[in-house]
């Protein structure tokens, strides 16, 4: 006859080797399967970025050719005005050209830009408009008389053309002086 015995636990789950293999086993299986959720559903750069960092550039460009002039080539200089502006801004530019082209070879001044920052405050791509903030160090030589280098921060808007994105309005943000102490509006 045989007798009845205990059934035997397993040795695995006495050892305390494998039962911390097994605990850090779980754990990383919930820490992988946390990870991956996360980076599945993290913001992805979006669709736009090829278009806004486009837009940037061309805006960069356009204010540098809008503040790019030497007098001894006016006409080469203004016509990059053109091909770099589209809408109001470029009908400015064609219909006051002759005016402008007097104007500036009365002056005989060059005036070479740098970027030194600038940004996109808004884009929408599906309407193709976006406004642009530029900082812009001017050096303005005269042909008589001594360099000046200034510093001016503009504000454009950018229109995307069958050509690509241009100018459509450009103009100088204004600078508020603050007296130690106070708020620009205090």
């Amino acid at each position: 006859m045989r007798l009845l015995s205990k059934p035997r636990r397993p040795r695995w789950s006495r050892d305390p080797l494998i039962t911390a293999a097994v605990a850090l086993m779980a754990a990383a299986t919930v820490f992988a399967a946390v990870s991956g959720w996360a980076w599945l559903s993290a913001p992805r750069a979006a669709a736009a970025a090829p278009v806004r960092d486009a837009a940037l550039r061309a805006g960069e460009q356009a204010v540098l050719n809008f503040n790019t002039m030497d007098y001894r080539h006016v006409g080469p200089d203004l016509s990059l005005w053109a091909q770099s502006s589209t809408g109001a801004l470029h009908r400015q530019i064609v219909d006051g050209r002759t005016n402008f082209e007097q104007q500036v070879r009365q002056a005989q001044t060059v005036t070479t830009a740098k970027i030194l920052d600038a940004a996109l405050t808004s884009l929408n791509v599906h309407a193709g408009t976006a406004r642009i903030i530029v900082a812009v160090q001017l050096i303005v030589t005269p042909a008589h008389g001594t360099r000046v280098t200034k510093q001016s921060r503009l504000a454009g808007e950018l229109t995307r053309t069958p050509a690509g994105w241009k100018l459509s309005a450009l103009g100088q943000v204004p600078v508020q002086a603050s007296t130690p102490g106070k708020t620009p509006n205090g």
